[in-house]
């Protein structure tokens, strides 16, 4: 069971805005892993890539919540209280697959 989190209260039911991390496709760069901004959906570049820009878009935004869009995690981060959340809440089976096949209709 994930514990509870005072940053919940920003989670939205939003899809991923871009394929790739957002910044990094206009700059033409690669990265390694890519974060759900789980307040506006902004996909940003995890923080082993060169750029870092889910956590760059969390200091501008100071939107709490995260969630990994790699196929097979569940696992969340608020950026606030800096804490791990496996699952993360909102984690359904599917949940890649469904937002994969939006994201397709968009290209």
């Amino acid at each position: 069971m994930t514990d509870r989190c005072p940053h919940f209260e920003a989670i939205r039911p939003v899809p991923p805005r871009t394929r790739g991390c957002e910044e990094c496709e206009k700059l033409g760069e690669r990265w390694i892993g890519l974060r759900l901004c789980l307040t506006c959906g902004h996909v940003g570049c995890c923080d082993d890539s060169k750029h870092t820009h889910a956590t760059k878009h969390f200091h501008a935004t100071q939107h709490p919540m995260i969630r990994s869009l790699e196929r097979g995690d569940r696992w969340g981060w608020c950026y606030v209280d800096n804490r791990l959340f496996d699952p993360m809440p909102g984690s359904v089976p599917g949940l890649w697959k469904r937002l994969k096949s939006k994201l397709s209709r968009r290209a």
